[in-house]
């Protein structure tokens, strides 16, 4: 099965799936094995190349593995024959080297140290570095007497006109800086797979494969957000035990990729409203934001039958780090106890920072809470968690759309949460929420919940009935598959190779008066003009009625006549949706 089969989508990752479990890991998971019209390439960002694969690709998947650490040679994670190794680094001479390398890592470490940032010289500057890899040999350009001199001297003059904004860095510094750019661009070492849509799982490093296959070979690039990469960064500052230098230069360089996702993403798609406001601080058009909220399965979150427990139970589903506050939760449970003394309180999940759980337990036991408080680790049965508690908590300092809260409604559990990110978008008048960090405020609601069954009953349907309605699975999947045909309509001709001259510039020809007739329509359906639309969506299908995005823009005529309130319209287009949708699929497997 080639990429001319089915819409290929290269699904770009850092630090998660397939290889960590965790939520970007569960919604990619999803994505891949759900939608079936659609063939993935996953394209991982490893911090270590020895890591464990927690999840099992469909064999259709492909898999690129792109390790920042624990790598002896920056071409070992390749397939990359020997001799083509050996030729490359042979062609790498001093003057190659001093010619051609020297002025583009110039301008790359020239715009990762300014403050000022300009994401269409770095995205150019990237590309041509990724086009030199593909001819000369990584390590044998980076790690050169020139390469070193060139990086003194831009860093020096940097701190020299930096009016105390950059502190004096010392060798070390320098070395682990620089050390940072060769792991890191490694990246443009990689070659990037063709597909129609490239889609990237944050605004981060693996967001540079996106932009390449975009500046490259003009491929749509989607960029989704379950939390701001750069504001999750900025938090994480005090976590870390750099030198003033190092977090500023890191920062920078952080910045640096941040505003090349953001420019250079045709969608961006945070997974609520309220992480909008960065992209928008970031310059991201409007027109190019649209949220896509996380969704579960409501077939495995089934809503909970009713227990009689023998002790009044708290769940908590988070890992143990201090961006999920658990010390905030430990605190809440010693002032519930008080109050309810049988209370009980379950911790799922695994602990992503050793030292931070030793925190935990050290207060737990300084309050006596031994026997009221357990750690249960990593569980593998989300659903029996939830069912497990009589009241869901959350008490994270920062969320953006946590499936833990959108679960828990799935389960018709009351849930109780700190007032973060999203999660007022999630929760909604169907839950509790409360400031971070006040855990007297969260303790009273927990006691509040646990002491008054029929409130836990009412806000545990109003919460299933919400979830039911705004957050399932199929609607997660329904939107990803329209926005990956709306970015990829006409690319099929241009990643088909085996399309022959002459039929390709006729199909071109009628594939891109579809893709023009179809932004029409988009553009007067938001717009809420949806006879337009209707006409628009129709001629778009009229140019290539055998093709897979025939019926997605069919379904976007049944929405249009169900908005006009002409549902038997509606319900006929949608008739003919489902039979052209059989119809395609049949065709595409038997050719």
């Amino acid at each position: 099965m080639g990429i001319k089969d089915k819409m290929v989508v290269m699904l770009s990752t850092e630090g998660t799936y397939p290889f960590h479990q965790g939520g970007v890991s569960t919604w990619c998971d999803i994505l891949v094995k759900e939608l079936k019209d659609v063939e993935f390439v996953i394209y991982s960002i490893l911090m270590d190349p020895f890591v464990t694969q927690k999840f099992q690709l469909p064999e259709s998947t492909g898999l690129i593995k792109m390790p920042l650490w624990g790598t002896e040679e920056p071409s070992e994670h390749l397939s990359t024959p020997f001799s083509a190794n050996y030729l490359a680094k042979k062609r790498t001479t001093k003057k190659v080297v001093r010619e051609q390398f020297i002025p583009l890592f110039s301008e790359m470490i020239e715009e990762i140290m300014t403050p000022d940032k300009d994401p269409h010289r770095f995205a150019r500057v990237l590309l041509e570095l990724h086009l030199y890899f593909q001819h000369y040999e990584y390590k044998s350009s980076f790690k050169t007497e020139e390469a070193w001199d060139v990086y003194k001297k831009i860093v020096f003059r940097r701190y020299n006109e930096g009016g105390g904004k950059l502190a004096r860095p010392d060798l070390y510094c320098m070395i682990q800086s620089l050390g940072w750019v060769y792991r890191f661009m490694n990246i443009l070492n990689t070659p990037v797979p063709d597909a129609h849509v490239t889609h990237s799982s944050a605004a981060a490093f693996c967001g540079i494969p996106c932009v390449l296959a975009k500046l490259k070979n003009k491929t749509p690039f989607m960029l989704t957000e379950h939390g701001i990469y750069l504001r999750e960064q900025y938090l994480s500052l005090g976590k870390r035990e750099y030198s003033t230098f190092l977090n500023t230069f890191l920062m920078r360089l952080i910045h640096s990729v941040t505003g090349l996702n953001y420019a250079y993403a045709d969608q961006v798609s945070p997974v609520c409203e309220y992480n909008t406001r960065w992209e928008l601080k970031f310059d991201v058009p409007r027109e190019r934001i649209q949220v896509i909220y996380n969704g579960v399965d409501k077939n495995v979150f089934k809503e909970a039958p009713p227990v009689d427990r023998e002790s009044p139970t708290v769940v908590t589903v988070a890992r143990i780090d201090p961006l999920k506050d658990i010390v905030t939760l430990v605190k809440s449970a010693a002032l519930v106890k008080a109050k309810v003394p049988d209370v009980k309180f379950i911790v799922y999940g695994s602990v992503s920072v050793p030292v931070y759980y030793e925190e935990c337990l050290a207060l737990a036991e300084k309050l006596e809470l031994n026997d009221t408080i357990h750690f249960a680790g990593h569980v593998t049965n989300m659903a029996s968690a939830y069912h497990n508690g009589d009241v869901i908590a959350l008490s994270s300092i920062s969320e953006a759309f946590p499936y833990s809260v959108v679960e828990a409604m799935m389960t018709g559990k009351p849930c109780i949460s700190t007032d973060v990110g999203g999660i007022r978008e999630a929760v909604g008048d169907a839950g509790v929420l409360v400031d971070p960090r006040d855990y007297h405020a969260l303790a009273e609601g927990i006691v509040k919940l646990l002491s008054d069954g029929e409130l836990r009953r009412t806000i545990g349907e109003e919460g299933r009935e919400r979830a039911l309605s705004y957050f399932t699975l199929e609607r997660v999947l329904e939107l990803h598959l329209k926005s990956y045909m709306k970015l990829g309509l006409g690319i099929e001709e241009r990643v088909d190779r085996t399309v022959a001259q002459s039929p390709a510039m006729s199909r071109s020809a009628r594939l891109a008066r579809k893709r023009l007739l179809t932004e029409r329509a988009y553009t007067f359906q938001s717009n809420g003009l949806y006879k337009d639309a209707i006409r628009h969506f129709q001629l778009a299908v009229m140019e290539e009625p055998d093709s897979l995005a025939a019926p997605v823009l069919l379904m976007e005529v049944a929405e249009c006549y169900n908005r006009l309130g002409e549902y038997d319209k509606a319900f006929a287009a949608l008739e003919k949706q489902e039979a052209l949708a059989l119809l395609v699929k049949l065709e595409h497997q038997s050719a």
